[in-house]
């Protein structure tokens, strides 16, 4: 036996990802994700000492509090197993055959650099209907998966007056003032989502300047990612793209 697979059976309360959400574990890597942190790492090394034992089935409950020092406040059982789970194309996530999944989120990502590029490559397909947005074609790569349409156009704020309401959006442009101009429109238009890359200086200038114009910045999270996963491109993917599979699926718009 080379590999377990370990799934979201139940939650109670707040959760790092939905029932049904697995990834698979083998005596080298993963791939797949129950939404990270210690709950995932916990996961994998029972996963991995199962391995060695030759175990092929357990099952536990962990709550989600001081004891695994996160935040989520809920309650997750988990269900090992040697049964191989159904893949998505790209073999980023695995899943269990449901008749009626969820339709994919409407994600809006404003730039095609580093982050761009790394966010594009952790989203599972089969939960994001990707608009990416860039100032010109030659910023984006040549081959995106079926689930991604680029979007070249030299007013990207103006683009995002029209964008649809229900959907989740990312800005990390190659410029500062785009970036801010996308805020202030989106804050204006409205959005299931805001979140912006940054530092902490840079935010609290955007913050500044919004509520200079009449706008409440609360509804943009800047930094985005998981602070304790690093600053790589891969790394802010990884937890931004963790803490947007978190949040309740939203209804599909009229």
């Amino acid at each position: 036996m080379s590999a377990l697979w370990v799934e979201i059976t139940a939650t109670r309360g707040s959760s790092p990802r939905e029932v049904g959400c697995a990834m698979k574990v083998t005596p080298t890597g993963t791939r797949g994700t129950i939404g990270g942190g210690t709950l995932e790492y916990m996961a994998i090394a029972t996963a991995r000492a199962m391995l060695t034992r030759g175990e092929t089935a357990h099952a536990e409950t962990l709550p989600l509090g001081p004891n695994l020092g996160q935040c989520c406040g809920g309650v997750v059982t988990l269900r090992y197993t040697d049964e191989a789970l159904k893949t998505d194309p790209s073999g980023s996530t695995y899943w269990r055959t449901v008749e009626n999944p969820p339709p994919p989120r409407s994600l809006w990502l404003w730039g095609a650099g580093h982050v761009g590029r790394a966010i594009v490559a952790s989203a599972p397909p089969q939960m994001f209907d990707i608009h990416w947005i860039d100032s010109a074609a030659n910023r984006f790569p040549r081959r995106t998966g079926a689930h991604v349409t680029c979007v070249p156009v030299t007013d990207m704020p103006r683009l995002a007056a029209q964008a649809p309401l229900d959907a989740d959006h990312l800005i990390f442009t190659y410029s500062h003032d785009i970036d801010f101009e996308l805020c202030g429109t989106l804050l204006q238009r409205g959005a299931k989502s805001i979140g912006l890359i940054g530092s902490a200086t840079k935010w609290a200038r955007f913050r500044k300047r919004l509520q200079a114009m009449g706008l409440d910045p609360k509804p943009i999270t800047c930094p985005i990612g998981d602070k304790s996963m690093g600053k790589a491109p891969a790394q802010i993917a990884k937890g931004t793209i963790a803490k947007l599979m978190a949040r309740p699926h939203p209804k599909a718009s009229a």
